[in-house]
């Protein structure tokens, strides 16, 4: 082997004889780099005899005494090939002698150094050496002294006389090693030896003497052992510099290098006017960095070029062990920093990344680990892959994701360098290769603490247009090799950006902890928040996004889940089959399958499945499957949707309208929503407040099958209910209305029941309608079975009410009335069921389409008032009060009955009588009546039904027909009560008599007006219409006020301001009269005609008046049937001359008839004689 070694004295005080100390680095160097022999290393340690230590025990000889410390080297010039003649005025008299010669006295030296050396370094050729060669970078010395210097330093390297040296410095510790013991004596390869085993030396002067000897070697390249004769070709070719004596200056000898090593990394990068560099010359640059990774010094370029910044960054930091140039890259990017030192070390940074032993600490710290995790043994690829620091942090990172252990040291060495990977995007090749073009265009300017690699990641989020395929996949590999997610401190535009959000909002989690991130996604659209933090979040997040791997977290608690589920394979390998994006898919969609339909996730691994899924809710690109599928429709659709969850919610809305791969997606996403809402975490905070007071049960449950939701849905009008939830809960439910595969508990609970009955239909609503209408026909067919099971009924009841709210929810009668809606309805907001019962208000000024479809609302309301979202939510507490044991269906008719009871909420009492106005406009909106009636409308109002369509209220003409027949007394018994009910609640309230108030609108305004205005409805319009019945001008009017009259005879209850008169008479004088068929008003009749009985004032007033008006009707509306007559016969004051006369008529006729009947009889008989 070939050793390298550089001396560089250094000032000392107390320590050597010539107040002059060394510093020397010794580096094993492979067999191919040894085209020097070993002597001439070892002939470099003769020099270092003029400096042997004055106070070391004098174990050392003293250089006046010793002969051979005290030879120095006579600077012959020699040749160094294919060097030229040396330059003029750098030759040296060679008469002069070797002993005692002194740099110092050299004609060619001497005024540099009486300007640059302090005197007392003078006597010391090595300390001269050292002050003319570390001279300030602005300071010139003269060509002939700088040859003198290079001749003096090749002629070091050649003395052969100094192993002598080394043997008597390290007698002791020499036989402790054993392979230097061994070492053949005379031919150098003791020092070498040593050099090599430097870590092994115990001794303090062997190691002081074997460690301070590097400076010469390192000052020009073309000393550095075979460099020459590998690098000539690509020196000239690259413009290094020249390579004859003289022509260059020996201190900027550095720069040849500094100059190779950035056309190797030019090279690397692809760069325009590049050179490919030979493959020799290129180990050999390497590996010169590499044996100047200790101690910056070595590195001459950078050693000058930083030479002020190490003084003001790392004045206190011991040089060896790479240690300097670690606190220079720390520093890279303060304002303090020169562009010159910036530059330096990042050209050693792209070195480490090309090869990561040129950093000394990395190497050192990781060497046991590579070994141990067999990082550097991969055949199948070549050694240029393995050996860069992608490769080693790849691999390194695979053991600790796989929980393997990894030394602290080694992972503190990794965290920089990843660290400075996300600090200098110009460290990846790749990245300066394949996004030049990104970079020119959006991130100049920005280089400076990772702000250009999330420029990048912003670019490749699609935030400023697209980005090349292969600059993503460059962005999307160093996001890997980096490693964000595992701590998010290697980010440090990241970590700058949320240092303030961190402390808030994540201070309960320990610094470094992977679940930072998730906290800071958290807290994503908070006012805690911060709007850089925000940005640089998304941008990291959306490449984390891209590889299920790079989240720690979910690695280690689904690793063996997608091995076992998605055939995955190690962390640092992929698979055409499947990519890292797909991993991630995979899992969801097994994260949410039932025991019966196979295999599931581990508990743990759900978890953080739902942690990813309510993460990636916050923002449609961080869903790449969604953002790839959709990109078309996004930009279609989508374009102006920039706030936070509006894209998804878009596509939601336009799913109709989505490709259908796109559709696919977005349709799997929202049902998989619908099982677990709080996936929606932007809904899930906006609605805390609501979750807190009514839901917190079903919120605190780890399985969320769709209860949550149907609790907001529930719950959507409580005062804890602000805004932006009801508006969140409401799209969902706008959205589920789409495919009833988006209601989890409605499709779980109703599937087989859809794929039996309603095969081929989707949308929710229809699904909904075409159960309903099953049930419904089963039950008025009272089927022994029902077709829809259980469960479905059940949930289906749910659907039902929840569709009822909103007008929206309906989209067939949303649709119809759009255009109502806008025109009657324009400042009523949705919800509540405001717009139907804006609707149902106006229904005489609704379009056709919209009127039928409200008709039919109604029939179904009707039918079934749990229903009517507006009735049950006005009247919620009166039916807690007075209709807890009446079930759904007779929740309406219940209400009816106890509306005038004194503790009905006003409010519910209006809404009740709202309902019975609709009701009396058509029997099909009363069930009640149509059942009990069902045998006499066909009979008796044949011709209006004749006249009727199906859609289409025939405003109250057929009860008005039934009213007829009720005072005529020819309804059956069940159809007589429901229509008695329906007078008496008429006449207290004339709105109920759709017939009175059509025709006679202008009579009740103009001479009923005080009245209709009172908010207590108690007879007294219709009282006014009696009164006035003479001021009536239109016969339509006259005719229903006359046929309330008729009415009135029937019954006394139809009548409530009489019956009120003379309700203590009734039960005076009436009480053991049955109510109905006029009986108790026959009853009131006669007791007014008997002068022994004495009725109440107001009763014999009302009586009296009643009279009077029954004798004008039978003036203008003769009776039209028997009834008609019998009644007025028996109201009339001549009732019993008229009773007395038909008797009379009766007898006479019955005279006439046995008269007649005797004289047929003897006719018949003399007939039969004959």
């Amino acid at each position: 082997m070939c050793i390298y070694v550089q001396l560089r004295p250094l000032r000392c005080t107390q320590t050597f004889q010539t107040g002059v100390s060394f510093s020397l680095l010794v580096v094993a160097v492979p067999p191919k780099m040894a085209a020097c022999g070993r002597v001439r290393l070892l002939l470099l340690f003769v020099s270092v005899s003029l400096c042997v230590c004055r106070g070391v025990d004098d174990k050392i000889p003293n250089s006046n005494a010793n002969p051979i410390l005290n030879r120095q080297p006579h600077p012959v010039v020699g040749q160094f090939p294919p060097a030229g003649n040396a330059a003029p005025g750098a030759a040296v008299s060679q008469s002069r002698r070797s002993t005692g010669w002194k740099l110092a006295d050299e004609e060619a030296c001497r005024e540099d150094l009486t300007r640059l050396c302090p005197k007392h370094t003078w006597n010391n050729n090595l300390a001269v050496l050292e002050c003319l060669q570390d001279r300030k970078e602005d300071t010139e010395i003269a060509p002939a002294c700088n040859h003198l210097l290079w001749n003096y330093k090749l002629n070091l390297t050649t003395d052969p006389k100094f192993e002598s040296v080394a043997m008597e410095v390290c007698k002791t510790t020499i036989p402790e090693i054993k392979e230097c013991a061994e070492e053949e004596r005379g031919k150098g390869y003791l020092v070498s030896c040593l050099v090599d085993h430097r870590g092994n030396i115990t001794e303090y002067q062997c190691h002081q003497y074997i460690t301070k000897m590097t400076t010469i070697i390192y000052s020009d390249y073309r000393l550095i052992c075979g460099f020459m004769d590998k690098c000539r070709d690509d020196i000239n070719a690259l413009h290094c510099g020249s390579i004859n004596t003289g022509e260059k200056d020996v201190h900027s000898q550095g720069e040849v290098i500094a100059c190779l090593e950035k056309g190797l990394v030019n090279e690397a990068e692809e760069q325009s006017h590049r050179h490919n560099i030979k493959d020799d010359c290129k180990k050999a640059i390497l590996r010169v960095a590499e044996l100047s990774s200790d101690d910056f010094h070595l590195d001459r370029y950078l050693y000058f070029s930083c030479r002020e910044d190490r003084e003001r960054f790392c004045e206190n930091t011991q040089a060896g062990e790479g240690r300097v140039y670690k606190c220079l890259f720390n520093h890279k990017f303060e304002e303090a920093m020169s562009e010159k030192c910036r530059d330096a070390l990042t050209t050693r940074q792209k070195l480490i990344a090309q090869d990561y032993k040129v950093s000394y600490s990395l190497a050192k710290a990781c060497k046991a680990d590579l070994r141990k995790y067999r990082c550097n043994i991969d055949t199948n690829l070549p050694r240029a892959r393995e050996a860069r620091l992608s490769y080693l942090l790849l691999c390194l990172e695979s053991a600790v994701h796989r929980g393997r252990t990894v030394s602290g040291e080694c992972q503190g060495e990794m965290l920089d360098y990843r660290r400075m990977l996300m600090e200098d995007f110009s460290l990846s090749p790749e990245i300066v290769l394949h996004c030049r073009g990104e970079i020119e265009a959006h991130c100049s300017g920005l280089h400076r603490k990772g702000r250009t690699l999330h420029c990048l990641m912003r670019v490749g989020r699609g935030d400023k247009g697209a980005v090349d395929e292969m600059c993503q996949r460059s962005l999307q590999t160093l996001i890997q090799e980096a490693d964000p997610g595992a701590d998010y401190r290697i980010d440090r535009a990241l970590n700058e950006a949320c240092e303030s959000v961190i402390q808030t909002a994540c201070k309960h989690i320990r610094s470094g902890d992977p679940m930072i991130l998730s906290c800071l996604m958290e807290h994503l659209y908070t006012e805690k928040m911060v709007e850089d933090c925000e940005h640089r979040l998304l941008e990291l997040q959306y490449f984390i996004s891209r590889d299920w791997k790079l989240d720690p977290i979910l690695y280690r608690k689904c690793q063996g889940d997608a091995a076992r589920l998605c055939h995955t394979h190690g962390w640092n390998e992929t698979s055409e089959a499947m990519p890292p994006g797909a991993v991630f898919s995979c899992l969801y969609r097994h994260a949410y399958r039932t025991e019966e339909q196979g295999r599931r996730l581990s508990r743990d691994c759900k978890v953080e499945v739902q942690r990813i899924l309510h993460q990636r809710a916050l923002d449609v690109k961080l869903d790449p499957d969604l953002q790839k599928r959709c990109m078309t429709d996004l930009g279609k659709w989508c374009s102006e949707k920039t706030e936070p969850g509006q894209e998804l919610e878009c596509l939601q809305d336009h799913l109709e309208d989505l490709g259908q791969v796109c559709r696919d997606v977005v349709g799997n996403l929202t049902e998989l929503e619908s099982e677990d809402i709080q996936i929606e975490a932007l809904l899930i905070r906006a609605c805390e407040p609501v979750i807190q007071s009514h839901c917190h049960e079903v919120a605190d449950n780890q399985i969320d099958t769709g209860d949550l939701m149907e609790c907001l849905v529930q719950n959507k009008h409580q005062k804890e209910m602000n805004e932006k939830c009801a508006v969140g809960v409401t799209h969902f439910q706008l959205v589920q209305m789409k495919d009833f595969r988006f209601s989890y508990k409605f499709k779980m609970a109703c599937k087989e029941d859809v794929l039996k009955l309603c095969p081929n239909i989707k949308k929710k609503a229809d699904v909904v309608i075409c159960l309903s209408t099953t049930v419904r026909n089963d039950t008025l067919q009272d089927v022994k079975e029902q077709r829809v099971t259980l469960k479905c009924r059940k949930q289906l009841r749910v659907e039902e009410l929840e569709m009822s709210e909103d007008i929206r929810l309906e989209p067939e009668l949303y649709d119809a009335c759009k255009q109502d809606i806008t025109k009657l309805c324009p400042n009523v907001a949705f919800g509540n069921a405001q717009v139907i019962e804006c609707l149902k208000e106006n229904k005489k000024q609704l379009t056709q389409v919209c009127h039928q479809k409200i008709f039919k609302l109604q029939e179904v309301e009707m039918m079934d008032p749990e229903l009517d979202y507006q009735l049950m939510r006005v009247c919620k507490q009166m039916i807690k009060r007075f209709c807890t044991e009446s079930d759904a269906k007779g929740m309406l008719q219940c209400l009816k009955q106890n509306k005038n009871s004194e503790l009905m909420d006003p409010k519910c009492k209006q809404m009740i009588t709202k309902r019975q106005i609709t009701q009396n406009t058509d029997y099909r909106l009363n069930p009640v009546l149509r059942k009990a009636c069902k045998a006499d409308i066909p009979k008796f109002c044949q011709n209006i039904l004749n006249k009727a369509s199906d859609d289409n209220e025939l405003e109250g003409q057929v009860i008005a027909c039934l009213k007829l027949k009720y005072a005529d007394q020819r309804l059956s018994t069940d159809c007589e009560d429901q229509i008695r009910v329906i007078l008496q609640e008429s006449a207290l309230d004339y709105r109920l008599d759709p017939q009175l108030q059509m025709h006679c609108t202008e009579e009740i305004s103009q001479l009923c007006a005080e009245e209709a205005a009172a908010q207590e409805q108690t007879g007294q319009v219709e009282e006014c219409l009696k009164v006035n019945l003479l001021k009536i001008k239109h016969d339509i009017c006259k005719k229903e006020v006359l046929n309330i009259l008729k009415e009135s005879k029937a019954d006394i209850f139809v009548d409530p301001v009489l019956h009120t008169a003379c309700a203590l008479d009734i039960k005076h004088h009436c009480a053991a009269i049955p109510p109905g068929r006029g009986r108790q008003m026959s009853c009131l009749m006669e007791a007014l005609g008997d002068k022994r009985v004495r009725l109440q004032p107001e009763c014999k007033k009302r009586l009296q008046d009643r009279i009077d008006m029954w004798s004008y009707a039978a003036k203008v509306a003769p009776a039209e049937g028997f009834s008609d007559l019998a009644m007025q016969v028996m109201i009339s004051p001549s009732k019993n001359y008229i009773l007395f006369m038909i008797a009379l008529c009766v007898c006479a006729l019955f005279m006439v008839g046995l008269m007649c009947g005797r004289i047929t009889k003897r006719v018949t008989r003399e007939l039969k004689d004959r």
